[in-house]
């Protein structure tokens, strides 16, 4: 998949640590959340609709804060393409996957399964990205993560039956979806004000999203909107999408992409912790088992690259990478 990579522009003046792992820690907690508010929202409203509708409120306040900002909000002529691709797989195919799933599955397991998310990313980092390459240790930790999606998956097959199965693949396609997502974003993360590039993305998903809700599921005025379901809605829109996205791709901007991704081995402990305590959610031992092998996994695959014997590799921009993303 080729897209333009156009001039960088004069190099952004890099945020301190401090401010960086502030943010890291911001969007453990907000995205931690989200999921108990997606189980909730789910009790009243279908996955499309509830999920398309979200999008809807949170790109007008995205553009919304664009323009009071002075941003302009309109795309160039050879970024459609661009946006088009990488909202499909981060949020249309992701957060699909994603409300259809915890329809079936635990919030909690659902947490847990989105932490393969750095998996995917190290082996599309790896293709797309010189400076994130993959090392035998992140190769092992890939491995033990797919052994712990396979003995949640057969736990799931013989304990609950066909559709907890399907819930969980259908949240494991949205990982490695946005997982590609993620690292196309980073080959072009310099050329979009962070507000504008999820706004768009979500634009991009929502349409999708709302026309197979009114296929599958009826029109949206006729769904159950009640107080619990419009409070989810409105945090998960502005919280959980509004916020959290902004600082997330400003995080994608200024750091590593495989270890911006790292979130994900954090919000399966807020996650479950949450279910367990609000939802009054119940993890089996083979499910935790299958749990601690993913995360341990994923943690494997955070691990830094050893350092390279040659010259080293200027940090990866726009005009150093191939023009695929």
């Amino acid at each position: 998949m080729k897209f333009k990579n156009e001039p960088l522009a004069a190099p952004e003046r890099r945020p301190s640590t401090r401010l960086l792992v502030g943010a890291w820690l911001l969007l453990c907690l907000i995205w931690g959340s989200t999921w108990g508010a997606i189980k909730i929202g789910l009790s009243d409203l279908p996955p499309f609709t509830f999920a398309g509708v979200r999008f809807v409120l949170a790109a007008t306040i995205l553009f919304s804060v664009a323009a009071l900002r002075g941003r302009s909000i309109w795309p160039k002529p050879g970024d459609w393409r661009f946006l088009v691709v990488t909202g499909m797989l981060a949020f249309t195919v992701n957060y699909a996957g994603l409300f259809w799933g915890e329809q079936h599955i635990p919030s909690g397991q659902a947490a847990v399964l989105q932490a393969t998310i750095p998996g995917f990313g190290l082996l599309f980092a790896h293709a797309y990205l010189p400076g994130e390459r993959l090392s035998l240790a992140r190769v092992i930790g890939a491995l033990a993560g797919l052994a712990g999606v396979g003995i949640i998956f057969l736990h799931e097959l013989h304990a609950s039956g066909s559709m907890a199965l399907w819930g969980s693949a259908a949240v494991v396609l949205g990982a490695a979806a946005v997982a590609w997502a993620n690292v196309l974003v980073k080959v072009r993360s310099r050329d979009f004000d962070p507000l504008v590039l999820a706004g768009w993305q979500m634009v991009m998903a929502l349409v999708p999203l709302l026309i197979a809700g009114a296929l599958t599921e009826g029109s949206p005025w006729s769904q159950r909107w009640t107080p619990a379901a419009l409070g989810c809605l409105v945090y998960l829109a502005v919280v959980g999408s509004v916020v959290a996205f902004g600082v997330y791709y400003w995080l994608v901007r200024h750091a590593d992409v495989t270890k911006v991704m790292s979130i994900a081995l954090v919000t399966p402990v807020f996650a479950v912790a949450l279910g367990w305590w609000v939802l009054g959610e119940t993890l089996s031992w083979r499910t935790l088992l299958g749990s601690l092998a993913v995360v341990a996994g994923a943690g494997l695959m955070m691990r830094p690259a050893p350092p390279a014997t040659c010259a080293p590799v200027a940090e990866a921009g726009p005009q150093a990478l191939p023009a695929t993303r």
